[in-house]
Parts: C-alpha cells; sequence; structure tokens
C-alpha cells in the first residue's frame, strides 16, 4: 500500500518562465555530468536504439546522447518553457532530439515503443509515482530498460552539501542549489525501501538499486515475452 510519504499533495507541476531560464543556466554549469552519463549510456545501446528521457528539463543528456550514435531521442516534459529551451538548444546543437509536453503518470506512446529510458533528477517531483512507474514500464520494449537517477531522502544534510559541492557551480548557485535540496527537494525524495515498495505495487518486474551517500539509481528490467 502507498504510504504517506509516497503521496505528493500537488498535481504535476513544470518549472515555467524565469524560474526555468535559471533552471537552464544553473544546470548547464553541471555539464560535465551529462556528458558523462550520456557517454555511460551510449555504450550500452544499440544503433537505432529509440530513447525516451522523462523530464529532460533543458534537454542537455538528450542532447549529449544525440552527439554519441545514431539513436532514435524524445523527450517529454510537463513544463512548456523547458520543452521550448530544449529544442532551442538541440537545433543550437545541430542534433535530431524531440521534445514534447506531457506528464509521466500518462505517457502519450504506444505500448513497447522505446527500448531505453531515462528520468534523473525528476521522479521525486511527479504527483502520481506509482502510475509513473507503470507508464515508464508500459512503454518499454520487451528486453528494454528504464534508468531514474535520483535525491535519496535518507541523505544527511553533510552529504548533500558535498554531493553539490562536487558539481562545481558558481558560488551563488551552489549556495542557491544547497538551500533549494536541504528545504524542498529532500523532503520529496523517497528512500530506497519506499522506492522498492512502488516497484513491487506498480508491478514493474525486474529492479536493481545502487545507492550512493547522496541518490539513488534504479535500473527497472522489462522481460521478454
Amino acid at each position: 500500500m502507498t504510504t504517506l510519504a509516497m503521496r505528493k499533495p500537488h498535481p504535476d507541476r513544470g518549472i515555467e518562465g524565469l524560474m526555468a531560464k535559471w533552471y537552464a543556466a544553473n544546470t548547464a554549469e553541471m555539464m560535465k555530468e551529462y556528458v558523462d552519463l550520456a557517454r555511460r549510456i551510449s555504450a550500452q545501446l544499440l544503433p537505432g536504439s529509440e530513447v525516451l528521457e522523462v523530464a529532460p528539463g533543458p534537454g542537455y543528456f538528450a542532447i549529449e546522447l544525440a552527439k554519441l550514435g545514431n539513436f532514435a531521442i524524445t523527450g517529454l516534459d510537463i513544463s512548456h518553457s523547458m520543452v521550448g529551451i530544449a529544442t532551442r538548444k538541440a537545433a543550437e546543437a545541430c542534433v535530431a532530439a524531440r521534445f514534447l509536453q506531457g506528464s509521466a503518470s500518462s505517457l502519450p506512446f504506444p505500448p513497447a515503443s522505446f527500448d531505453f529510458l531515462l528520468c534523473r533528477a525528476a521522479f521525486k517531483n511527479f504527483a502520481k509515482p506509482i502510475e509513473a512507474l507503470k507508464e515508464m514500464h508500459r512503454v518499454l520494449k520487451p528486453g528494454g530498460r528504464a534508468v531514474i537517477i535520483d535525491l535519496k531522502r535518507d541523505a544527511s544534510p553533510e552529504e548533500i552539501s558535498q554531493g553539490i559541492d562536487e558539481m562545481h557551480l558558481s558560488w551563488l548557485n551552489g549556495l542557491l542549489t544547497k538551500i533549494i535540496f536541504k528545504t524542498f527537494l529532500l523532503r520529496s525524495a523517497y528512500t530506497r525501501a519506499e522506492f522498492e515498495e512502488m516497484a513491487a505495487e506498480a508491478g514493474v518486474g525486474a529492479l536493481k538499486v545502487d545507492e550512493n551517500y547522496m541518490g539513488l539509481e534504479i535500473t527497472i528490467s522489462k522481460s521478454c515475452p
């Protein structure tokens, strides 16, 4: 059964307007992280793979992945502003990646559409996390994988500070990011046990959880029939 900690008191909501522009500029300072993640994921994908990023924000990961191989890449974000920013940045980078507006709990794609799915630093914000897990599993092809990377709620304030320091943000953005993480995002995040409970309730099948001092990396594998 879904616990109180797993429920959100708000509907899905995106970052819009000036906040979206600030977020795009702030996270651009972490470009090495996106580049490294794209390289790691691209090495695991076959040419022509269909890839979905749920909540791509400014599109940095999707754009970096598009530079590395012949992949069909789609990003879906609840924010109208983020879809516009990501679309412009993909055009500026001359890469083929499309960005659409929509909700993680109601993905506008047929079943078995994607070989790989990524959701990074956004799952904790979804209003309906179990429905989102079900949808992610639904749109995966048999044999496909979904990777969810996010903050964990039982990270300590010291671990949060350490993790943000390692992002090498500017002094002001680093300070603001620590405040946002500690006062808002941490409360919305999940523990490993809660994630495993949600996955069981969603019936998503094989689940692998990797954990570090600050976050979780969840891998969902969809079995072949």
